[in-house]
């Protein structure tokens, strides 16, 4: 894994000039691919690109683990990626996440940058088209206030840089606060033209998918219209903004195509296109994508599929699972922790639990024929690279961890009838929004100062989760209780960094990082490459 991972650093870094064409110079230069531009005539501008291809885009955040999943995991007290001798040291950028000691050349907050603006920058053509059809603009309104979102919440500004622009103009830029306004305005001028959800087109733009958006930035706006010098808070919630949260959310959970699926691992296995009543966009595995990588960089070389021997999940992390519900954590029946899968007979024929795994390791044993690990081989107790007993501890040092240290994740199990012939084949959904976080935030904006509807209360809302995860009822759920709970339910879905930011203690200590760090690391820097290449914008305090 380390080289591949190695590779998929250079290749970021290759990329820093094009993309920063495309999306901070002229617009006579349009994206194509991941590094083709086609010129234009200098006349006008480029023609939008199709909307398949607009939505190709987020394939960028579906097929790695690196960027912006790599910046919402590792720097918060959920994820780490440890140092196995030399496997994973990559020049320092896991260890650099976790310590939350980057700086505005970290390649992965230079790509992740670049990421955003080519999504900006391709959306943009056809959101400000005056002849496509209404619906297309609509859906690609949406898409560039998916990718505004990002670039807000991680960065803290917006680029804008109009379809009709002239030439040689270089993009506007909108402060947080400003940015944040017109996003909302846009997105909500969107949701007339969206179709609405109806199981099928969870891959696409519709009226739920924008109304979770809105939610989201109604959530956040405390934290993303505070005086940008500190952006650690404390900040002050409006209680028509929660108002705002909590109607966006009523207008999703009206829709009775959408439930709390009655299975957690139904919104994450192979078949979560079909079982899952939660996932309300996605991108799926026709789509262009895989989740290979969301099973291989936990997993071990010796497992099936062979793994990268990477990332680990934080013990006190796990641990939580059993304290908010008064049951110790060795004997919870949280399934969203750990479950059996038995659908295609998974757990007989792969191994392995669904979600955090700890202690011995099993799994198919070697064949004979192709002399690696292989579904259809008996199961049996794994060994390491030295015949040793594969045995996941609960601790490991982001520095110094031998290769059985840490608990590892199995957020998406993988089709097991797949895996002898290559992962990727394996026809997982990747989620980008589901039902049950819908919920969550709705009991988040009443405790933060929104009036309740429909009879729901933040205790009901997180206790009707819990009992379709098999988890014991809450007596009482608070801010802190339900910061907890947003973790149990969404781990490994890229939402922790936002959540800890929003309620002021991201810069806490975690087990590797003993010491609180600085609040400015509540956004990440503008590249240094970026603001040579537009004077427009300024660094962000404290870099």
């Amino acid at each position: 894994m380390k080289a591949k991972n190695n590779a998929t650093m250079w290749k970021g870094l290759s990329l820093i000039l094009v993309f920063l064409l495309a999306s901070s110079c002229n617009l006579d230069l349009q994206v194509k691919g991941t590094n083709v531009i086609k010129p234009v005539a200098a006349s006008g501008a480029p023609q939008p690109e199709d909307l398949k291809l607009i939505y190709g885009q987020l394939n960028t955040l579906a097929t790695d683990q690196v960027d912006w999943y790599g910046m919402a995991e590792h720097t918060t007290d959920e994820m780490m990626g440890p140092t196995r001798g030399t496997d994973w040291d990559d020049f320092g950028t896991w260890r650099k996440l976790h310590l939350h000691t980057w700086d505005a050349n970290h390649n992965q907050v230079v790509t992740a940058w670049n990421n955003i603006q080519q999504g900006l920058f391709q959306t943009t053509l056809l959101a400000e088209s005056t002849t496509a059809p209404a619906q297309q603009v609509a859906e690609a309104k949406f898409l560039r206030s998916f990718w505004a979102y990002m670039s807000l919440d991680m960065y803290g500004v917006l680029q804008h840089r109009p379809a009709t622009a002239a030439l040689l103009d270089l993009p506007q830029v909108y402060s947080r606060k400003d940015g944040t306004e017109a996003t909302i305005t846009e997105l909500e001028g969107a949701v007339a033209n969206l179709t609405s959800y109806n199981g099928i087109n969870r891959n696409q733009a519709t009226k739920e998918a924008a109304y979770y958006l809105l939610a989201k930035l109604y959530l956040n706006k405390a934290v993303f219209e505070h005086d940008p010098t500190t952006p650690a808070g404390p900040f002050t919630f409006d209680p028509a903004d929660m108002a705002k949260v909590i109607s966006n959310c009523d207008a999703i959970i009206a829709n009775n195509k959408l439930s709390i699926s009655t299975k957690y691992w139904d919104n994450f296995t192979w078949t979560n296109s079909a079982n899952s009543t939660e996932n309300l966009f996605v991108r799926t595995n026709s789509d262009g994508i895989n989740v290979t990588w969301q099973t291989c960089m936990g997993g071990h070389y010796n497992m099936v599929p062979s793994g990268w021997n990477g990332f680990v999940i934080l013990s006190d992390f796990y641990d939580s699972y059993g304290k908010n519900g008064s049951v110790p954590a060795d004997t919870v029946n949280d399934t969203r922790r750990s479950a059996v899968i038995t659908d295609g007979s998974y757990n007989t024929l792969v191994g392995r639990n669904a979600g955090m795994l700890v202690g011995q390791v099993m799994g198919p044993d070697v064949s004979p024929t192709t002399g690696s690990h292989s579904v259809g081989q008996p199961i049996v107790a794994l060994k390491d690279r030295s015949g040793n007993p594969l045995i996941f501890t609960r601790s490991a040092s982001l520095f110094f961890s031998t290769e059985s240290r840490g608990i590892r994740g199995n957020k998406y199990p993988l089709d097991p009838s797949t895996i002898n012939s290559g992962p990727n084949a394996s026809a997982n959904d990747y989620v980008f929004y589901r039902y049950s976080d819908v919920l969550l935030m709705k009991a988040e904006a009443i405790l933060r100062g929104g009036a309740a509807t429909n009879g729901d209360t933040p205790l009901s809302l997180v206790n009707a989760i819990r009992a379709a995860r098999g988890a014991s009822a809450l007596s009482a759920v608070d801010l802190t209780v339900l910061l907890a709970e947003r973790g149990r339910e969404l781990y490994m879905e890229a939402w922790r960094r936002n959540d800890l930011v929003r309620w002021s203690v991201f810069n806490n200590p975690v087990i590797e990082r003993t010491s609180p760090s600085d609040p400015s690391r509540c956004v990440f820097p503008i590249p240094n490459i970026a603001l040579s290449s537009n004077p427009n914008l300024k660094q962000n305090f404290g870099y």
